[in-house]
């Protein structure tokens, strides 16, 4: 309902219901007796308004019996700084009261505001009458206390800033407020001492409420540490807390301009000056200054229809989504700067999908009439660059029906390719693995020697059944799993089969290759992998049912490698090892509400993590680095060749003079020590 709707439902109730001690048919205010403690009150007037006068008076109290005194008919619609507005209904009236003034605490030489926080204590009347005979009358209790937000005029000269070595920047930091006391700020110095009884008891400690120079441990007359050792005294610090180690510690005293990232960038840095072209991971510039964007998936697992895309950085990614939150991309007609200030139109072709199965993941199809759509399933971008420039755009892009309850996986695929190259591949290739791209696997066992490493895909509800694989990129750590429907009654031999089916499943292979071209005919190019079976106790439940143990839930994939080299300048990346180890979980059966469901769900994941390792092993520490490591002062926390730091020029905390003075100073006494401690001068001296 809505707040006119309501309002005219409570002003229809109030009409119909008369109040206590009111006849049918009586004119009254309601409500009669208002405390006030703003500049606004509304109340209502009930009972015909026709031919009835509305006035409000001050009332002062007698100063002999403190009562109000007596209200007559002869008052108009404003009294003192009050005004009265009347709305005029059919048997219900709406009576208005506000303030005229201002509720501003007074600032030096400023006049018509609150001279106290207490700003005003009055007392109105305001009374209906009809001729000279009052027919009804409300009595407000005026209480008003003044705003604490400053709304004055601010002074335009500068505020310096004080030098932070010597002095506190904000002596006060909890005073936030200009012009007005801030409640728990002990040290706001706009607060009077009435408004500092109120919250004398809770200020706030620390910096924030003022204490910007607190004692510190070093100090001789602190007190703060627990345990003080023997030489405190010796060692203490005897100094003012002006000079506290604290100066500068929170705020070094510089102003630098925010820079907030933005989606439009100019491709001219400056008037005059073409753009040169594009570099590996520059993000693709349309005609408008704008990025070219392709959705693509966050470090979050989420697509974000919005991203740049990169040059020179292929991916290809799955995003699901259904007809209610279908979004269409960036337009197929916008142009792209080539690199050298030319555009280039996309050059786009348009297909039907044959096959739905491989997008619709789920389909909740009840209704007898279901809204379908012609959308996008699939784009693929080719870039064929040369240089620093992209000098053509082909886009495929498939069209499919989606309907109302299904659920599509949309596939983006973006690919650079040199125009140099013969039938898509290029004529220099780094022997290696590059980031992002698929780690090749076999089977050196079977006849087809074709393999694949893959974790999974979930899709609609994450069940398993239903989850698809995407094979294991290199250098991408990656972790996801499935959802497992598993019975009550199921057999805990069975589950562990099923469960380890289902893992082996993602690693169709046997032999991974150490580099992406390996050749299957080359044994050297390939590591064989390492499997260590599932730990399994062969606890027995005691025919329990709903309880299994030792199940592997948990497939973890290790892949070693390490850069053995460079080709023309990049990196040569090889595997060096695969590790396949399982982690068992205790399946327990989670029974629902009233235990109805005799189907409960058991997750099981698989995680890849890719390892560097140093191409060759480090060579051995030797005698004389292990004894110069006692002297190293980056590994220890005595450095004994600094033990006559201060005798350098690298001291900077007093003049060399001085320091020298000193120094010399100290080797006298020093001297004159070894001088006394000698027993001929013991003799000496007797004599």
């Amino acid at each position: 309902m809505g707040v006119a709707g309501f309002g005219t439902l409570l002003l229809l109730l109030l009409r119909a219901a008369p109040c206590p001690g009111q006849l049918a048919g009586d004119t009254v205010f309601q409500p009669s007796f208002i405390h006030l403690s703003g500049p606004r009150v509304n109340s209502f007037f009930l009972g015909n308004s026709s031919g009835v006068n509305f006035s409000i008076i001050l009332s002062p109290r007698d100063a002999e019996t403190g009562k109000l005194q007596l209200a007559n008919c002869s008052g108009s619609k404003r009294a003192g700084d009050w005004n009265l507005d009347v709305t005029p209904g059919v048997n219900i009236s709406k009576v208005t009261v506000s303030l005229s003034r201002t509720l501003e605490l007074c600032l030096p030489n400023a006049t018509e505001c609150c001279p106290s926080p207490l700003c005003m204590v009055e007392t109105l009347q305001v009374l209906a009458c009809r001729g000279s005979v009052m027919l009804a009358q409300l009595l407000i209790q005026a209480e008003i206390f003044a705003n604490s937000s400053f709304a004055g005029n601010v002074s335009e000269n500068a505020t310096v800033i004080p030098n932070q070595a010597f002095k506190p920047l904000g002596s006060c930091p909890c005073n936030l407020t200009a012009g007005a006391c801030d409640v728990r700020c002990c040290c706001d110095l706009e607060c009077t001492p009435d408004l500092q009884q109120l919250f004398s008891g809770s200020c706030f400690p620390g910096v924030f409420g003022g204490d910007v120079n607190p004692p510190y441990d070093q100090l001789c007359s602190s007190q703060s540490m627990e345990y003080t050792p023997e030489w405190f005294p010796f060692l203490c610090v005897q100094s003012s807390l002006d000079n506290t180690p604290f100066l500068g510690y929170f705020y070094h005293g510089s102003v630098s301009t925010p820079k907030v990232p933005s989606f439009t960038i100019p491709l001219q840095t400056s008037p005059g000056k073409p753009f040169t072209g594009y570099r590996e991971g520059d993000p693709v510039i349309t005609e408008e200054d704008e990025y070219f964007t392709v959705p693509q998936q966050s470090m979050a697992g989420q697509c974000v229809g919005n991203a740049p895309v990169a040059y020179l950085h292929n991916f290809d990614v799955k995003c699901p989504t259904n007809l209610e939150s279908y979004k269409e991309g960036l337009p197929h007609d916008v142009r792209i700067n080539s690199g050298t200030a030319d555009f280039i139109q996309q050059n786009v072709v348009y297909r039907a999908i044959t096959d739905r199965g491989k997008f619709i993941t789920e389909r909740d199809l009840l209704a007898a009439e279901v809204l379908c759509q012609n959308v996008t399933f699939a784009e693929h971008y080719k870039f064929i660059w040369k240089d620093m420039n992209i000098e053509q755009i082909n886009v495929t892009v498939f069209l499919g029906s989606l309907c109302d309850g299904e659920i599509l996986t949309q596939r983006f695929t973006v690919e650079f390719l040199s125009l140099n190259s013969t039938h898509g591949e290029e004529l220099f290739e780094n022997p290696g693995y590059e980031v992002g791209k698929p780690v090749k696997a076999a089977n050196l066992n079977a006849s087809d020697p074709l393999g694949s490493l893959s974790i999974w895909q979930p899709a609609g509800r994450g069940l398993c059944a239903s989850a698809t694989d995407r094979p294991v990129l290199f250098g991408v750590d990656s972790y996801s799993g499935c959802i497992l429907e598993v019975d009550i009654n199921e057999d805990c031999s069975f589950l562990r089969g099923n469960v380890t089916e289902k893992l082996n499943s993602l690693i169709q292979a046997t032999h991974i290759g150490k580099r992406d071209n390996s050749s299957y005919t080359d044994l050297n190019d390939w590591v064989e992998i390492i499997r260590l079976d599932p730990f399994s106790s062969n606890v027995s439940t005691g025919g329990l049912k709903g309880i299994c143990p030792d199940i592997p839930a948990n497939l973890n994939i290790r892949i070693i490698f390490a850069k053995v080299g460079a080709v023309q300048g990049i990196p040569l990346q090889e595997i060096l090892a695969v590790q396949i180890s399982y982690s068992t979980v205790l399946w327990q059966f989670q029974c629902g509400l009233g235990c109805r469901n005799t189907l409960s769900f058991l997750p099981i994941t698989a995680s890849v993590q890719f390892i560097e390792v140093p191409a060759q092993p480090p060579p051995p520490v030797t005698r004389y680095q292990k004894i110069y490591a006692e002297f190293d002062c980056n590994q220890n926390e005595v450095c004994w060749p600094q033990l006559l730091y201060p005798l350098t020029r690298f001291y900077t905390g007093e003049p060399y003079s001085q320091c020298l003075a000193k120094g010399l100073f100290l080797a006298f006494l020093v001297l004159l020590a070894a001088i006394m401690s000698n027993p001929w001068f013991s003799k000496l001296w007797s004599r």
